[in-house]
């Protein structure tokens, strides 16, 4: 998996690249919450994510926690199938999510 990680002040930009799974979901976790100290403001671009398992759920739900402590967390550019997955699963009425 490929993230991109653009840092500006206390605001982190997160593009992550491909599927959020089983298999990537732990390098995903550990490359943002490395970044995290000092931020108050963490942006999740999923304009590059097709898919998201549970394990990448628990994820988000980990990093939001994580946030809702010290800041806000919003997931921006989630495509129907990603967004389809936040709604059966109940994450979008946790999760602050744009999809403008």
């Amino acid at each position: 998996m490929d993230i991109k990680i653009n840092k500006q002040g206390s605001v982190l930009t997160v593009i992550p690249v491909g599927r959020i799974d089983t298999v990537t979901s732990k390098q995903f976790h550990e490359e943002v919450n490395s970044e995290l100290n000092g931020i108050t403001k963490l942006v999740l671009d999923f304009s590059q994510i097709n898919y998201i398992s549970s394990a990448g759920l628990r994820v988000l739900l980990i990093l939001y926690k994580t946030m809702k402590k010290q800041g806000d967390m919003i997931i921006i550019n989630v495509n129907d199938d990603v967004m389809g997955i936040f709604e059966v699963t109940g994450f979008s009425g946790i999760l602050n999510i744009k999809t403008e």
